[in-house]
């Protein structure tokens, strides 16, 4: 969530290599932003309530310097609760992402410190503050560190010396090595336009750097640590706008390149990860948010095939915690490869024995670290904060490892080109007209339904989730078969319902769900393989069987998108959201 970024050098530019640093970082949402430098023994700040956008720091020249952009948590959206935060002497400089749980117990123990802000950042600063007094720096947060309980990373700097000194616990830190200079940030992408050469933090590691040196060790036992350089072999390949308005729009529009190249993934991982789903008796697939829609779609996909399966919310994992036992098969599933609750639930999986599989977009990232086998979604960096490429893209993993319990995977990946094909005939033909022009007739709705039976309520629930993030109208989706449970009462005349209907043994079903909302004044709006007199409006896929889902996704993808640019919204950055969750 929050974004960090430091560097420490030899030149004098580190103000702006911290506001281009946070730059980069802004996709993963934030609703304020602070940097500090060190000039003529001196720490000087600034901070700013909402978006950096276009904006340059007027700090002076410094060769270290700190920044970070806040999503609130404790304490409001004011200029005095954003990070960077100052001791009582203005001689430390903190900033923090996570959760200090105990900050009320450890500020009546700081009675006689300054407080200026409402955060528990600023309890952490004066504890270290208060550690200082009698320790070095490092020692100092060191000890503040093993005080606290929670998720953290914390970095902090002194106007005496030209050293950042950070520890982390659940939330990610990573470390640049430059030449004559380091980095530090929570995210590797920031890293990437200045080296490609980094130390991934694990819990409970602290490390302290200068412009020429590294140094690491064990918060818990102060033991010394070799730092681990990796080399990652990509190029800088930020995600640039080019021709598009928005992220959100362009990363749509990446699709059909995404799952081309999805198409010829691993044969072999593909045949690794079916094994052991074959000998497990129940196989766990856990996502958090749009995720945990696609870890629904690979439940009903094993659950079609004769294999048990589950999709959880990672949120509410606690309640699979008693059942767990090692024969079992978890398959987890994370853009960001850093959502808290996933994170935590791969500690807690591995601690029962259970090897872990892992999806996610981010090379090197927590999750990719810890899973015994991972697949890489190659979709590219994703800035929009609701995802879109990253859910269709594991949509198409999960449909060829279904084809390959079949022993059918070439059939799978044919299915994944042909969907390709589906999409790019979506975005360049005549339903993304139609899609527009359904936009202006749904934009000032209160409120909308989408539903969907079997493979295609998973589907129904993702297009729930980008209406409701992007244009902030309210969706709901609910099984086709549950309307006459309670929903129904809530279609009156006019409001827009999204039908998913396949040419799937749903169909049928599905048909007759339309009718029922239909006659109580509903918009039907049908998307699927065959038309019927019930739809208002009808957006046609191709019937391609499971990957039927896949052109599905991009259409109600594409309408959240423009319901948001047609109501005056900034879909790439919806207020109150962040990209990366990282805090519980």
């Amino acid at each position: 969530m929050c974004g960090i970024f430091g560097v420490v050098g030899k030149q004098k530019n580190a103000a702006k290599v911290v506001i281009e640093g946070l730059k980069k970082l802004e996709y993963r949402g934030y609703d304020s932003w602070g940097i500090a430098v060190k000039n003529n023994g001196k720490l000087t700040r600034e901070r700013h309530i909402g978006k950096i956008g276009g904006a340059e720091t007027r700090l002076p020249d410094s060769n270290i310097g700190l920044g970070h952009t806040r999503w609130a948590t404790h304490g409001g959206v004011t200029e005095g609760n954003a990070h960077p935060h100052l001791d009582c002497s203005g001689t430390l400089c903190l900033v923090h992402n996570g959760i200090v749980e105990n900050f009320l117990s450890l500020k009546e123990k700081l009675a006689s410190h300054k407080f200026e802000s409402e955060t528990d950042t600023e309890v952490a600063l004066h504890l270290v503050e208060k550690l200082h007094q009698k320790a070095d720096l490092f020692a100092a947060l060191r000890q503040a560190y093993n005080q606290v309980t929670g998720m953290n990373a914390f970095i902090v700097f002194s106007s005496q010396k030209d050293e950042l000194a950070a520890v982390k616990n659940g939330s990610p830190l990573i470390v640049g090595v430059g030449r004559d200079v380091n980095y530090i940030s929570s995210d590797v992408w920031a890293l990437m336009p200045h080296t490609n050469k980094v130390i991934f933090l694990e819990d409970g590691q602290m490390v302290k750097l200068s412009n020429d040196s590294v140094m690491m060790i064990d918060a818990k036992t102060g033991k010394t640590l070799k730092p681990k350089i990796t080399t990652l072999n990509w190029k800088n390949q930020q995600s640039k706008l080019g021709k598009f308005h928005h992220y959100m729009e362009k990363e749509i529009y990446d699709q059909p390149k995404v799952l081309d190249n999805l198409a010829l993934l691993s044969e072999t991982t593909l045949k690794q990860i079916a094994g052991i789903i074959a000998k497990a008796p129940k196989t766990m697939f856990l996502g958090c948010g749009t995720a945990s829609y696609a870890a629904k779609f690979g439940e009903y996909l094993l659950n079609f095939r004769g294999f048990e399966a589950e999709g959880i919310v990672g949120t509410e994992f606690a309640k699979n915690i008693p059942l767990l036992n090692k024969r079992q098969c978890f398959i987890m599933l994370s853009q960001s490869g850093e959502t808290i609750d996933v994170v935590q639930a791969v500690d807690t999986v591995k601690q029962h024995g259970i090897k872990i599989i892992g999806l996610t977009n981010v090379l090197g990232s927590t999750l990719y670290r810890k899973s015994d086998l991972k697949v890489l979604l190659q979709a590219g960096q994703e800035v929009a904060v609701a995802s879109t490429k990253a859910f269709t893209a594991k949509l198409a993993i999960l449909i060829q490892l279904a084809y390959q319990l079949d022993g059918r995977l070439k059939v799978g990946k044919e299915l994944i080109n042909q969907a390709s094909a589906a999409v790019t005939e979506i975005i360049t033909g005549p339903v993304r007209k139609q899609i527009k022009f359904l936009s202006k007739i749904l934009k000032d709705s209160a409120d909308m339904f989408a539903v969907g039976r079997g493979l295609s309520y998973p589907i129904a629930m993702e297009a729930s989730i980008k209406v409701k993030e992007v244009s902030y109208i309210h969706a709901e989706a609910y099984p086709g078969g549950e309307l006459k449970h309670g929903p129904i009462a809530l279609i009156d005349k006019g409001t827009p319902c999204i039908v998913l209907v396949p040419s799937d043994a749903t169909y049928t079903d599905m048909i007759s769900a339309a009718h029922e909302m239909k006659a109580r004044g509903g918009l039907i709006i049908g998307i699927g393989t065959k038309n019927d007199a019930v739809f208002d409006h009808f957006l046609p896929v191709p019937d391609l069987k499971e990957a039927t889902a896949i052109p599905m996704t991009t259409i109600v993808q594409l309408l959240a998108y423009d319901l948001a640019v047609d109501r005056g919204l900034n879909p790439d950055k919806p207020r109150n959201l962040a990209k990366s969750v990282t805090v519980k």
